[in-house]
This record gives C-alpha cells, sequence and structure tokens, in this order.
C-alpha cells in the first residue's frame, strides 16, 4: 500500500520564498529564450545567403507613388512617340494585338515637356525634374525593363513581381527572403499605405510560392501608417507652422 504523495510531511514554503524563486525561475528563462533569439537571428544574416556574395544592403525602402506622373513625361522620353503627335499608328503596330482601352484607330499623344542629359552619365530628364537633374549622378534610372502590360492591375502586379498575373512573389518578399532579418519582433517585410490602395489590391505584396514568413506586413490598415504626419483635427497649416517656428525660436 503506498501513501498518497499530498499526504507527506514537507515543509511549508513561505510566499514571499515561492515569489522569489519563481520570479528568478521565469526571469532565467526569458534571458536565455533573448539570447537564443538574437544569435539565431545574427547568424541568419550570414547564412541566408550564399557566402561567396555577402550581403552589403541591411535595409531596402521601396517607394510605389499611386498616380504618379507618366515615366515618358519625366525620365524616358519617346521621340517616336512624339513623331506620330495626334495619328493613328501604323497598322502593323496595332494587327493582332489587343490593348486595354485602345482601339486601332487610337491616336498617339507624346510628351509636352522636353528633356535634356544631366551628369556624366548623361541621363534624361524632363523639365518637371530640374532639381533632380543636380544629382543626376547619385541616382540610378533603370530604363530597360519592357512589357506589353499596361493597364493599372496588371502593370502594378508586373512592377511588383515581374510578372502580369497572380502567383508570383513580390520585390519585397524577395528581398525578405535574400537579406532575411537581424530583429525577431518586427515583420521582416512592413507595408506601409498611405492614401488609396493599389489597383491590385495587397496581391503587390504577397509572398507567392514563398513561405508566408516572407509576405508583406500591413502596418495601420487604417488611417496613417505614421501618425502624427498629418494635421491634427481642427489644426491648419498654417497653425501649425507657427508652432513649430515658436519653438524653434525658443530653442
Amino acid at each position: 500500500m503506498t501513501k498518497n504523495p499530498c499526504s507527506l510531511n514537507l515543509p511549508a514554503l513561505a510566499r514571499r520564498e515561492f515569489l522569489k524563486q519563481g520570479s528568478m525561475g521565469i526571469g532565467s528563462m526569458a534571458l536565455a529564450s533573448m539570447m537564443g533569439r538574437d544569435a539565431l537571428a545574427a547568424r541568419s544574416q550570414t547564412e541566408v545567403l550564399p557566402s561567396m556574395y555577402p550581403a552589403k544592403a541591411k535595409n531596402v525602402i521601396f517607394i510605389h507613388a499611386l498616380g504618379a506622373p507618366s515615366q515618358i513625361d519625366l525620365l524616358d522620353p519617346k521621340p517616336v512617340l512624339n513623331r506620330f503627335e495626334g495619328k493613328v499608328l501604323p497598322r502593323e503596330m496595332t494587327d493582332g494585338v489587343r490593348f486595354a482601352f485602345v482601339d486601332a484607330n487610337s491616336t498617339a499623344l507624346g510628351s509636352p515637356y522636353k528633356f535634356k542629359k544631366h551628369g556624366r552619365a548623361g541621363i534624361d530628364m524632363s523639365e518637371l525634374l530640374p532639381h533632380m537633374g543636380t544629382v543626376a549622378d547619385e541616382l540610378t534610372v533603370i530604363r530597360s525593363m519592357k512589357t506589353d502590360v499596361f493597364n493599372h492591375g496588371g502593370a502594378e502586379l508586373f512592377m511588383h513581381s515581374g510578372f502580369g498575373r497572380l502567383g508570383r512573389p513580390s520585390f519585397g518578399s524577395w528581398v525578405s527572403y535574400g537579406l532575411g532579418s537581424a530583429s525577431k519582433n518586427l515583420p521582416t517585410f512592413v507595408v506601409l499605405k498611405n492614401g488609396g490602395s493599389p489597383a491590385s489590391g495587397k496581391n503587390v505584396w504577397t509572398s507567392g510560392f514563398l513561405p508566408t514568413v516572407h509576405q508583406g506586413v500591413e502596418f495601420r490598415a487604417k488611417g496613417d501608417p505614421v501618425l502624427y504626419l498629418t494635421d491634427p483635427k481642427g489644426m491648419s497649416r498654417k497653425g501649425r507652422r507657427d508652432v513649430i517656428d515658436t519653438v524653434n525660436q525658443l530653442n
């Protein structure tokens, strides 16, 4: 016959002693967890990419400006298009090709702005960008990407994933996959959306066939993603400027 373990005479444990021992144990567990997590994060920075070409970039900021001016008005002059200004395109360019919102009798519309070469590389920039031309040698302008997808939804997918249809990982997901993350407290791929949504919706930051850990995570789906950038209700831009100027004078 065995005794009930609950009936054994065990030394009484005071409340203070219990809390002391319990907190030390929990603290040790938390410390071990944090140290192991930080070691894993540091290791992932060097192990995610092949050692032959170690990553040099630590962060990538990708700005997608919805509703921005057309590239043919800013950085990509089209002299041939300007020659067809107001004319119907040659049939050999339109036969057998279907374009959204454009038929065979549509006329061409060239850019009305003048272009000028800037910097040692001779980057073409329009008169709409007079100040950007002064730092042309610090910029990289890619004009080799071509596609026949130009309606908003498909073009946005192509811009972010290199493919005009659903299912491919976005640019940010590939960056997350390649560089990893130095922090386990935040997602690797963060989306800060302000204003309207893309025509393709959240598909422009999908992870596609990559693991879902590389999916873009939208911060603050409602309201401004970054607080205090817009004027508070009841505060005009001039009033806010007066406050900032007064603080600067006090400083």
